[in-house]
């Protein structure tokens, strides 16, 4: 069963209603479209109010982990991933 995307970990109130206005409401939804491609549409609707950190904390919400906790390799491939069109 899928999660609303508040209850996952790294993910409150705030993100959830930024996700949900790119059309992605729930755990199903970002494991489907991943966390590169809904940073992509955060960033194409919210501009610089989306950091690298709201990257992390996606990619480490769909590994059920710490946002800090990603090693400095996977942060680094999310960060190369994201620069990409």
């Amino acid at each position: 069963m899928s999660r609303p995307i508040a209850e996952m970990r790294n993910l409150g109130p705030a993100t959830a209603r930024m996700l949900a206005e790119v059309d992605i409401g729930s755990e199903e939804a970002l494991r489907r479209l991943g966390a590169v491609e809904a940073y992509h549409r955060l960033k194409f609707r919210f501009g610089r109010h989306v950091t690298l950190v709201a990257l992390y904390a996606m990619e480490a919400a769909l590994r059920d982990c710490d946002w800090r906790s990603l090693e400095p390799s996977v942060r680094d491939d999310l960060r190369k991933a994201a620069r990409r069109p």
